[in-house]
């Protein structure tokens, strides 16, 4: 907390503190005449006492509410200044101890206000989470929030860039990529991808892919060759290479056309123990596990790969740039939806809310908890710097009116027993 504390604001009067002042000033008038009104009953009943023996009673009460009054006077005055100007002993007590009203009110709010308990109750009275839903919820609002995390999140990128964080998490994404077995993940990519026999997907594409061989030119031209190469000179006399060629193409021809329109050809059976067995040995083969952590070992080794994530993250940066400056941004816009879609879900889930509350209070009392030491000592620091005078009078202005009804009762209960006593001594033998 800082140490130094401006002196107490100059004190404005507005309607209500006039009205405080007014009261004040009335109270203090009316007590005032009543004190000196008790002072002239005394005098008068005294005077007529001799000639009217009752009066005795009111003298009795006048002078001891005279008494009561003036001794409820002093009271009153010697809390906030000097009765009569005159350097009594214990008086003007707010001003002569204002250091160590300071001190004990310090105190006082850390050990009774700032408690765990009660600061942990009264937080736990708010819903925060309601107030952050309601927040994101707004349209606006969310945007405007959209529009401040998108300003930052090129100069965070620069910050990255400049900190060789790039590099770092580069480096570890590649480690844990490493770390991680390739052979049963692609077992199971490949369980995922059989399943359903979605994979005869990929034998009808590898049957197109033969269909149009078979009626290629050049490929035809190339195996006709190749029969040509492989039979007896005499055949070719009699064109038998054509005439394979010929019933080659034809039974492959018809061989893939009832493979294509029978979902369950021999064939198709034979794909599907072909892909299983594979997925199965890529699963439980040592010897396949061994090559496949081989082959990702070379590849993530290669310069290519790390040039590759270079290129990635340089992309991604110009893209964000770019696209931060726009004014129609694609990120600005997805990131409000995205807060007011947070702030809807937040709204109808009632555990998330109570996490996040729970989680507002212990950090927010953790935090009072740590501060209230200091906010003990500013309290104290900030009323040591208020002006005496000005002090006094707002202590004045706020409870004095209060304190003249004691000057009232002083006077009644002074007079009471005023009564009791005068009673008292008639009552006693004269001797």
């Amino acid at each position: 907390m800082s140490q130094s504390a401006p002196s107490l604001a100059p004190v404005r009067f507005d309607a209500d503190a006039a009205a405080k002042l007014s009261a004040l000033r009335r109270t203090k008038f009316i007590a005032t005449a009543a004190l000196a009104f008790c002072v002239l009953v005394f005098i008068v009943a005294k005077s007529f006492e001799n000639s009217h023996p009752w009066l005795g009673f009111v003298a009795a009460f006048a002078e001891a509410a005279t008494i009561g009054g003036l001794a409820d006077w002093y009271a009153v005055v010697a809390l906030f200044r000097r009765p009569l100007g005159l350097p009594i002993p214990h008086t003007a007590i707010i001003p002569e101890n204002q250091n160590r009203i300071a001190d004990n009110l310090g105190r006082f709010i850390e050990a009774n206000f700032l408690a765990p308990e009660p600061v942990r109750e009264k937080l736990a009275e708010v819903d925060f989470a309601v107030l952050v839903a309601d927040w994101l919820t707004d349209a606006q609002r969310a945007a405007g929030l959209s529009r401040f995390v998108v300003r930052l999140v090129p100069q965070t990128l620069a910050a990255v860039e400049q900190s060789g964080l790039r590099g770092f998490v580069t480096s570890r994404m590649l480690e844990q990529i490493e770390k991680v077995p390739l052979a049963p993940l692609a077992a199971e990519l490949l369980s995922a991808l059989t399943d359903d026999r979605r994979h005869q997907k990929l034998f009808d594409e590898f049957i197109k892919v033969i269909g149009r061989f078979l009626n290629d030119e050049h490929a035809l031209a190339t195996m006709r060759e190749k029969i040509r190469e492989e039979l007896p000179s005499l055949f070719n006399l009699f064109r038998a290479d054509a005439y394979l060629l010929k019933k080659i193409v034809a039974s492959a021809g018809s061989l893939l056309d009832e493979v294509r329109a029978d979902p369950d050809h021999p064939m198709r059976a034979e794909f599907d123990r072909f892909a299983q067995g594979f997925v199965e040995r890529l699963r439980t083969s040592k010897q396949y596990a061994k090559r496949a952590e081989k082959m990702k070992h070379d590849f993530l080794a290669r310069p290519e790969v790390r040039a590759l994530a270079g290129d990635m993250w340089e992309s991604l940066s110009l893209f964000i740039e770019q696209d931060a400056k726009a004014p129609n941004s694609v990120i600005r816009a997805h990131l409000a939806n995205m807060f007011v879609e947070v702030g809807r879900h937040l709204a109808g889930d009632a555990q998330i809310r109570a996490d996040m509350n729970q989680g507002f209070v212990v950090a927010l009392a953790s935090f009072v908890e740590s501060q209230k030491s200091g906010v003990s000592k500013f309290i104290a620091d900030q009323v040591k710097r208020w002006d005496l005078a000005q002090l006094t009078r707002l202590i004045e202005m706020n409870i004095g009116r209060d304190l003249q009804y004691i000057r009232f009762n002083g006077m009644i209960i002074g007079g009471l027993a005023g009564i009791v006593l005068y009673t008292i001594e008639l009552l006693l033998p004269v001797n």
